[in-house]
């Protein structure tokens, strides 16, 4: 929590590994408490919006002295915080892991204009950069050192140039729906060049097409997490020796395991159950020939049912006590709108959904957006009118109904 500090609590000294609450420098004198907690190894720092979801408040584009933690170690005597979650615009703390090493840097970079930063001497194991709702570009050098880097968010806003990444993670912002047309990952110029990607994307959401990985010649190691599409391309990439498969509903078009000669590490877990089968068949005659030298496996095969359950809905990500709430309006409203015969009964069924939340704590931005894709679910739902409701039309009834 951003406080002024009382003069009863302790300095921090050349080297401070208790519990306790210390008055820091933050952003001018003693504009901060950092309060340390037993067993908690992470910092997380941005704008007042963010509320508890981050310990220590400072405006976007706030100057931090980075240095102020400085004072600060785990009891075993290493930097603390090991990870690090800023929002905000102040890049400096690249400058400041120049000389203090930071094991995991998560940046949501909070750009009001087109910037570039200079990371190419600083000392980051892990770089993870969330590009959300920002006005401009970023353009980054890239350490020097061996790291991994992670994007997420609209990859359009980042160009990096410099030294690649042991790994490099990609997260783009897909849309919800899986019947949009795929997503293709743009143009990332020189992170082209690396030998380790992930690829991360929702189990039910607008599937990824995999023919932007034409753009990456020296892949040997990928991962794929969620939906996909063009599969068989795959067949392009035979130099592949590390494939893994995670939380994917549709694999039927996916090459066989003869189609990587070297592969020699195989993981599919939490996938679709009939190719899952045939996988873990393909897995053990190839043992037959040429041991498996690395991890392989195929476990948590999946029917059909299973992904909506888990991923159908939006309210996955909700803590449990709101997350059974919805989802028992949501069965309500189903139920209604199964029975509903005019445009009339759908616009009361899903204005009763709506009004369920106006009084519940805890419904903000994401929330919001979750029970505007859950309007639209519902609206596609099974009914008896004997004609579509629009998009325009359900959104039309979220709208006037919610205080939230």
């Amino acid at each position: 929590m951003t406080e002024v500090p009382n003069d009863n609590q302790a300095q921090p000294s050349s080297s401070v590994r208790e519990n306790g609450s210390y008055p820091i420098d933050l952003t001018g004198p003693r504009s901060h408490t950092l309060v340390i907690r037993p067993g908690v190894g992470s910092l997380s720092i941005g704008p007042s919006q963010l509320g508890k979801k981050v310990d220590l408040h400072v405006v976007p584009d706030a100057r931090i002295d980075w240095t102020v933690f400085d004072a600060f170690a785990t009891p075993a005597g290493s930097p603390w915080p090991r990870f690090l979650y800023y929002s905000g615009s102040d890049a400096s703390f690249l400058d400041w892991a120049q000389k203090r090493p930071i094991e995991e840097m998560m940046w949501t970079p909070l750009l009001s204009a087109d910037t570039v930063v200079d990371a190419s001497q600083s000392i980051i194991h892990g770089l993870h950069i969330e590009l959300g709702q920002t006005e401009g570009c970023l353009s980054l050098k890239l350490p020097q050192g061996s790291y991994r880097l992670s994007v997420s968010g609209d990859l359009l806003r980042l160009s990096a140039t410099g030294n690649m990444p042991s790994s490099l993670t990609l997260a783009p912002r897909t849309s919800r729906r899986k019947n949009d047309p795929p997503f293709t990952l743009p143009d990332l110029g020189e992170l082209h060049q690396v030998t380790s990607l992930t690829l991360q994307n929702t189990p039910l959401g607008q599937p990824i097409s995999l023919d932007s990985l034409d753009r990456f010649p020296n892949l040997d190691s990928l991962s794929l997490w969620g939906n996909f599409c063009d599969m068989d391309l795959l067949v392009r990439h035979a130099q592949l020796t590390n494939l893994e498969l995670r939380f994917m509903p549709v694999l039927e078009d996916l090459p066989s395991l003869d189609t990587w000669p070297l592969l020699d590490r195989f993981i599919a877990y939490n996938v679709e159950e009939a190719t899952g089968k045939r996988l873990r068949q393909q897995m053990k005659t190839r043992a037959k020939t040429r041991p498996w030298t690395g991890h392989a496996s195929v476990s948590q095969l999946r029917k059909p049912a299973w992904w909506m359950t888990e991923y159908g809905r939006p309210f996955s990500s909700w803590p449990k006590r709101l997350a059974k709430l919805a989802n028992e309006a949501y069965n309500i409203a189903q139920a209604s709108l199964a029975q509903a015969s005019s445009l009339a009964d759908a616009e009361a069924a899903i204005t009763a959904f709506t009004v369920r939340f106006n009084t519940l704590k805890g419904i903000e931005t994401t929330e919001r957006e979750d029970l505007g894709e859950a309007v639209w679910q519902l609206s596609q739902s099974d009914h008896l009118i004997g004609q579509p409701i629009t998009e325009e039309m359900a959104q039309c009834w979220f709208d006037a109904a919610r205080e939230y």
